[in-house]
């Protein structure tokens, strides 16, 4: 997943397996556990993407960007942390909107280069006042289904 997003100005790379504390200035050495940082593997930039998603309706709410120490305060505060891309700084959710995310489950993937992390949402979880970030904005796309197996090809149900 992150290693294919490109940030505005800085050139595209592959995923690193660095390890913790690692990063650019303005983080700070990192409290997490080293059984667990080992076993992420993060974009060249020391992130790596976190799928929050609503605890009660599995509803996905959005996609921030974690570091080890973002992680770490995750873990162990109870309240979502990120690394803001553009601030260059870590934010808590809802200090600032009071839309917070309180942590009910953090579980990380089978490659080790996502999170999904499951919240009790309060208010909006998207800074446009959205209820999530995806709210109206559905792209245009084929449904398929096992039934409707593509003839031309042969393709099997």
């Amino acid at each position: 997943m992150s290693e294919n997003y490109e940030e505005p100005g800085r050139p595209s790379g592959g995923t690193t397996q660095s390890t913790a504390g690692e990063g650019p200035a303005g983080r700070v050495p990192s409290g997490l556990a080293p059984e667990i940082a080992t076993r992420l593997k993060r974009d060249r930039d020391g992130l790596i993407a976190a799928v929050v998603q609503r605890h009660d309706t599995r509803e996905v709410l959005m996609l921030g960007w974690m570091d080890d120490e973002a992680l770490h305060r995750t873990l162990t505060t109870g309240r979502v942390t990120f690394w803001s891309r553009s601030r260059g700084e870590y934010w808590r959710k809802g200090d600032t909107s009071g839309h917070v995310q309180y942590v009910k489950g953090v579980s990380l993937d089978c490659d080790g280069d996502a999170l999904l992390v499951e919240v009790q949402q309060i208010g909006a979880a998207c800074h446009t006042g959205a209820p999530t970030c995806f709210t109206g904005r559905a792209l245009e796309a084929v449904v398929g289904s096992p039934e409707a197996a593509d003839a031309a090809t042969g393709e099997a149900r």
